[in-house]
């Protein structure tokens, strides 16, 4: 792990937002409005998707894909002025959140600043042409990090901005040399000695076949040696598995236990069910219950918890990169479910807790145990949408249930699920 990561951040909760499509304005002017009530969430930090100009050439849509970065030191005049920039940052600032931005390094636009300046930075084809070694990336040409002159040029770009966010959530940081993200965290702190750092790591079999075909891609142990977070893609695909209903809720469980057991004790997975790039979960699990099981499963996981803008209303449509769509506000507002849960993941989970997750696979509940310093909290989690009875290796007794109120009691090691999340703490 990097050795100046700050263990509050596993208690911590990021709120994501694209700008185009938080709002139907779509600037930076009109997110000022809604701070207080993502703060009032629970948010401690704010990741902004790529702000920076979009490229023209080979846009994808109408609008073009914000990971299309023309621009690494502007921002995109569609959203507003820095000044305007300037002055959100501020305003989240104010109300005792922090700013992450996004930074896209793999690639740029082929009508990029970079391209036009520095053409000997980017990755050539056979015929001198630049290009991706991605395929469905086309509207995008890759950078060559072979090239000493880019890693300065980059490097400078984010102590720029490290002057005025907070930190940054790194595209793709699987792709790029892990060196490299070394060198710019030592370099960046210089000028924020508290800056954060968030990688987007791959998921393992995409990582796979990036090695196997030469291009390269750092594994998630290696880029901690630079990053405070990473994405939890090593156990998304298991995850995804149990959702199709393909794999036994246990393969994931076993999975989480397995991250608890390889990484060094103060690894830090972002936790998420959904994001740009992933489908969102109301769209898969649409029944209420369900939804909240899943939700409070979240955030009792070891990890910084991400949601992605319109989560908190259960939107089930996930806007498009390359237009103009505002979220759905309109479904089942999940706000206070959702304060709650930031509550017990600041009062009750500790950064240095032991975790362990068990799972009841013909039920289809999950029941998850996290202990330390602050005695041990358990959650059950009846992601099917049944309830039942469980089983768990806990004392006998009546224990207080911290989401709706109650009593749980535990006999004979087993206790009564309902049908929907609970939450419990044991003494020490």
């Amino acid at each position: 792990m990097a050795r100046n990561t700050d263990p509050k951040l596993q208690n911590q909760v990021i709120y994501s937002i694209y700008v185009r499509s938080h709002t139907p304005e779509g600037t930076f002017r009109a997110i000022l409005p809604d701070l207080d009530r993502i703060r009032a969430l629970g948010v401690d930090l704010i990741w902004f998707m790529p702000i920076h100009p979009i490229g023209v050439q080979g846009k994808k849509g109408s609008l073009g894909c914000p990971y299309a970065n023309r621009d690494y030191r502007s921002v995109n005049p569609a959203y507003g002025t820095m000044e305007d920039f300037r002055a959100l940052v501020d305003a989240i600032h104010a109300r005792g959140m922090k700013v992450l931005i996004d930074v896209v390094y793999n690639h740029t636009s082929p009508d990029s600043v970079l391209w036009n300046e520095h053409p000997e930075f980017f990755y050539k084809r056979p015929d001198g042409r630049p290009g991706n070694r991605v395929g469905e990336w086309t509207d995008v040409i890759d950078l060559d990090y072979g090239e000493p002159g880019l890693w300065d040029y980059q490097i400078e770009t984010l102590r720029f901005w490290a002057r005025i966010v907070d930190g940054f959530r790194c595209d793709v940081a699987s792709l790029l040399p892990e060196p490299f993200w070394r060198m710019a965290r030592a370099s960046v702190a210089q000028v924020n000695p508290a800056c954060i750092w968030l990688a987007e790591t791959v998921h393992t079999g995409f990582g796979n076949l990036c090695r196997r075909e030469g291009l390269g891609a750092a594994r998630d142990v290696e880029l901690f040696e630079a990053f405070d977070m990473e994405y939890e893609y090593d156990v998304r695909e298991t995850f995804d598995g149990f959702l199709s209903g393909r794999l036994p809720l246990s393969a994931w469980t076993d999975a989480l236990n397995f991250q608890e057991a390889i990484y060094p004790y103060n690894y830090n997975k972002l936790r998420f069910l959904e994001n740009h790039d992933q489908p969102r979960i109301a769209s898969l699990v649409p029944e209420a219950g369900r939804l909240e099981a899943f939700t409070a499963l979240l955030y009792f996981l070891k990890g910084t918890t991400l949601l992605y803008a319109g989560q908190e209303f259960s939107a089930a449509h996930r806007p498009s990169l390359f237009e103009r769509e505002p979220i759905d506000r309109s479904g089942r507002d999940l706000s206070p479910l959702l304060r709650r849960l930031a509550g017990i993941k600041r009062d009750c989970l500790a950064p240095d807790d032991w975790f362990f997750a068990a799972a009841d696979d013909e039920k289809q509940i999950a029941v998850l145990q996290r202990g330390g310093a602050r005695g041990r909290t358990v959650g059950a989690f009846p992601l099917g949408g049944q309830g039942g009875e469980v089983s768990a290796e806990l004392p006998d007794g009546e224990y207080r249930e911290l989401l709706e109120g109650g009593t749980v009691t535990v006999k004979n090691g087993k206790f009564a699920c309902s049908d929907r999340p609970m939450i419990f703490t044991l003494p020490r």
